[in-house]
């Protein structure tokens, strides 16, 4: 028997609570979030700005959110969507019936994260006779690409990019492929700078070491081909590339579903055979995953199915259209202010600025954006390149670009008023001397004092200016940047343990 005095606190509360008070602490809790809609958040979340969109897509979810997939025998309504989600993505990625690539399969995944993962597991499980496998990619790879070599045991073989296209030399990707490689990749676009790897070129010298190429779309493989068909110089880089064996889109980024959903494409079932898990030895149900998750709720595929069916091929067109001409004026906007450089031209849906010699401080200048209402993400500097502001473009945005312009140029005055960034000498001495080994839980709890987040991480808030916290983290080298954030974020999710109300 459950003691129900010990149930108390946090989430569970001993009695319950009525539907309308959960549902306005749910209320309450998400006004302390970045705006979802309103194309004033250039990270994180894709709005297209469709009236009625939002409440079609819930609807969608909550028809199927209990829908089990598991098991697609006992659910054959999200087999059926699971399908036409991966035929739409194949379609669009040149692949499908009338090309050359007419068997391509796939299999609907919860984001881009375990769609790497994915392609990476079934290119280390086709041999099984590499006992030590390699993965070949470039720098501006997704960071995905490191957590499933981690999570896979797989080792990376990182490519540097160019300083100045901050693309992958084909010819370096090539020096790179080795007896024990079982997978090259490439971005279309990366996600930091938003340019197009050389796709074609890439996927030929994999062919020719017989080596899997699979290419990164998560970010634009929903836009490329529409920004193509608008007269955009897109290169080539689907299905349509000798060459590439499998690639990856998400469908809640610019396919515009709710989170989240991704899709994991091969050039034929073959190729997507060692993605599957099964398991019979034990005396429970056999267990046969296409994916990571075995037990997977419907409601984010049903959501997806609905969206896209709403939107339709034209809408998409439509939308690219709208999203390209709000990165062109976003460009522009960048251009016309002395102390900013775009850190290359726009390709896809991804302005990226750094500043000049004589510019702001980019930490200071995101915080007087953030200031005005504009939610940007702060990347750092990394092996020459310089820290940068990245803004993801996406279609509700286009209706307030014309405020973005005055307000970049009055965040940069003030960003120069400010003056740029000085850390404490303790933090700079500290962060010089700190090695990851060091790094421990009370020393993380001492910095976050002295960057003004209180002697407890998780009591309170983050402050509205990350200048200095960025600085500090632009300061380190990346291994401590990553202990840093560990330790930090480790004590941010701590149990509310609550009361009884």
């Amino acid at each position: 028997m459950i003691d129900e005095s010990r149930v108390s606190g946090g989430a569970l509360s001993s009695d319950g609570v009525a539907a309308d008070v959960a549902l306005a602490e749910v209320r309450r809790l998400r006004a302390a979030d970045r705006p979802t809609h309103g194309g004033r958040l250039f990270a994180y979340v894709y709005d297209p700005a469709v009236p009625g969109l939002d409440d079609l897509a819930a609807a969608a979810h909550r028809e199927s959110a209990h829908v089990n997939g598991l098991d697609p025998t006992a659910f054959p309504s999200l087999l059926a969507m699971e399908n036409a989600l991966v035929g739409a993505a194949g379609r669009v990625l040149g692949g499908g019936p009338g090309t050359t690539a007419p068997d391509v399969v796939g299999s609907v995944t919860s984001g881009g994260t375990e769609s790497l993962i994915l392609a990476v597991k079934a290119a280390r499980d086709a041999h099984p006779e590499i006992t030590a496998p390699r993965i070949v990619v470039p720098a501006s790879a997704h960071a995905a690409f490191a957590k499933a070599a981690h999570y896979l045991r797989v080792a990376l073989d990182v490519v540097p990019v160019s300083l100045d296209t901050l693309r992958p030399e084909p010819a370096a990707m090539a020096a790179a492929i080795g007896p024990e490689t079982v997978l090259v990749a490439c971005s279309a676009p990366s996600y930091a700078h938003g340019v197009v790897d050389p796709v074609a070129e890439i996927a030929a010298v994999a062919a020719e070491a017989g080596v899997r190429c699979h290419v990164d779309a998560c970010f634009g493989g929903w836009t490329l081909p529409y920004l193509r068909r608008l007269g955009e110089p897109v290169p080539a880089f689907d299905f349509t590339v000798p060459g590439v064996t499998s690639i990856s889109v998400d469908l809640h980024k610019y396919a515009y579903a709710p989170k989240g959903v991704s899709v994991l494409l091969h050039r034929d079932a073959a190729l997507r055979a060692p993605q599957y898990f099964a398991y019979a030895d034990w005396p429970g149900y056999t267990m046969i995953n296409p994916v990571i998750a075995s037990t997977r709720s419907g409601g984010p595929i049903a959501a997806a199915y609905a969206t896209l069916r709403h939107l339709g091929d034209a809408g998409y067109l439509r939308l690219a259209a709208v999203t390209r001409d709000a990165v062109a004026a976003l460009a522009d906007a960048v251009r016309a202010v002395d102390g900013l450089r775009l850190m290359a031209e726009p390709e896809s849906t991804v302005v990226c600025f750094t500043a000049t010699g004589d510019g702001p401080d980019l930490f200071v200048l995101v915080d007087e954006l953030t200031a005005r209402g504009w939610h940007t993400q702060p990347q750092l500097s990394y092996a020459g390149l310089p820290a940068s502001v990245h803004l993801t473009v996406t279609a509700s945005v286009a209706p307030r670009v014309a405020e973005f312009g005055p307000d970049l140029a009055a965040a940069v005055v003030a960003a120069h008023a400010a003056g740029p960034v000085r850390l404490p000498a303790e933090l700079a001495s500290l962060v010089g001397a700190l090695t990851p080994e060091a790094l421990t839980p009370e020393v993380v709890v001492g910095l976050a004092a002295g960057l003004g987040l209180g002697a407890d991480a998780g009591a309170g808030p983050l402050p509205e200016r990350m200048a200095l916290v960025n600085t500090l983290l632009d300061a380190a080298p990346p291994a401590l940047r990553e202990r840093l954030l560990v330790e930090f974020v480790g004590l941010l999710q701590r149990p509310t343990w609550g009361s009884d109300d």
